[in-house]
């Protein structure tokens, strides 16, 4: 068997090492002569997997004492929901800043429950930057604040934590989740699907300030109350064990690697190994302003898109799958999730340079 460089967006790579224990413990879990499929997550040798879990996720983003952490399902944009239902308490109103396709989603989704403010949107509809904060409009009202700070689709990424008072801030981290440091303390409440950095997909980790949590909409179903499910330690109903165990092994992973500083170092060097090449010559471009791009998923287009295709299947061909751009926009993005080594982004370079010399 040959392992291929997956740039897919997500369900992304995930570390070898992880797979290769996932294969060794999956008929037999430490003595146990059964799978952690086939376990009761009630049962103390899953208890000890979610408890080791939480520990070494608060441990590397130093996760304060005052905030909860939660493993739930229904991924990322089951909380577009969630969120408001949980943490309007009262009001109706949350401001939301718009950079990309998945922040719009999130805008969507609360009209269900409130009126949406959007203090910035890029003007002409493009989502290839990040509109500057001086022209910014906040609301007086709003419950919180909600932005993604890396846009998936479009290569968009706002590389400042936003500067919004006293109003909570809310923050979509699904594809830069644990890519980098995050100053938890500064958020009330930030969530992330795993299947990008962290593990297999149906798992979603949810960090929110006590404080924020208790005052639910009375339509809110039970298993996703803030709460009730911090009360019951996320175990309110049965959870997705498998990728529960599987993203504590990468969360392992990411510490054996040096932590999330070593993560930041290891994604900038990567991301730029790509970028610079592809400012460097004329037959790819990248459309997003160099400010607000991406370390994570960077989008880039051919010079004549009439190639696209042979360029995809030549990737495929070469062992770099899951590089065509999302329906929405096009062109290409390369995914340099956390998993992703410095080799698969050199071989995608050295592609290429190889097909611009073939076909440019």
């Amino acid at each position: 068997m040959s392992r291929v460089h997956n740039f897919s967006a997500g369900p992304a790579t995930l570390p070898l090492s992880v797979l290769e224990q996932v294969q060794s413990e999956l008929l037999d879990w430490r003595g146990t002569g059964m799978s952690v499929m086939e376990m009761s997550h009630r049962d103390k040798p899953f208890m000890s997997i979610a408890t080791e879990a939480e520990a070494d996720l608060r441990e590397l983003l130093d996760v304060p004492a005052n905030y909860k952490v939660l493993f739930m399902q229904g991924g990322a944009t089951a909380q577009f929901g969630v969120i408001p239902m949980n943490l309007l308490r009262g009001r109706d109103r949350a401001d939301f800043l718009l950079t990309g396709v998945w922040s719009r989603k999130a805008v969507m989704e609360f009209r269900r429950y409130g009126t949406p403010h959007v203090v910035a949107e890029p003007a002409d509809g493009r989502y290839d930057h990040v509109p500057a904060a001086d022209t910014w409009s906040l609301s007086d009202d709003a419950a919180y604040f909600h932005y993604t700070p890396n846009e998936t689709i479009e290569g968009v990424e706002l590389h400042d934590v936003p500067e919004v008072g006293t109003v909570p801030l809310v923050a979509d981290f699904s594809s830069s989740f644990l890519s980098r440091p995050i100053e938890v303390e500064r958020y009330g409440l930030i969530f992330a699907g795993a299947q990008k950095n962290l593990g297999p997909a149906g798992l979603t980790i949810v960090i929110v300030r006590e404080d924020l949590i208790g005052q639910t909409h009375p339509a809110l179903p039970s298993v996703f109350d803030y709460k009730a499910v911090a009360d019951s330690e996320s175990m309110l109903n049965t959870p997705p064990c498998f990728a529960w165990y599987v993203s504590g092994l990468v969360l392992k992973w990411i510490k054996a690697q040096g932590g999330l500083e070593a993560m930041a170092a290891r994604n900038a060097r990567k991301s730029s190994l790509l970028y610079d090449y592809i400012d460097a010559q004329s037959f790819y471009r990248c459309p997003v302003a160099r400010p607000d791009r991406s370390w994570m998923n960077v989008t880039f287009t051919l010079a004549d898109a009439a190639l696209d295709t042979a360029f995809l299947d030549g990737a495929k061909a070469a062992g770099l799958p899951g590089l065509k751009g999302h329906r929405l926009v096009g062109g290409m993005r390369a995914s340099l999730y956390n998993a992703m080594d410095a080799a698969g982004v050199q071989a995608l370079v050295d592609y290429m340079r190889e097909f611009t010399r073939t076909r440019g």
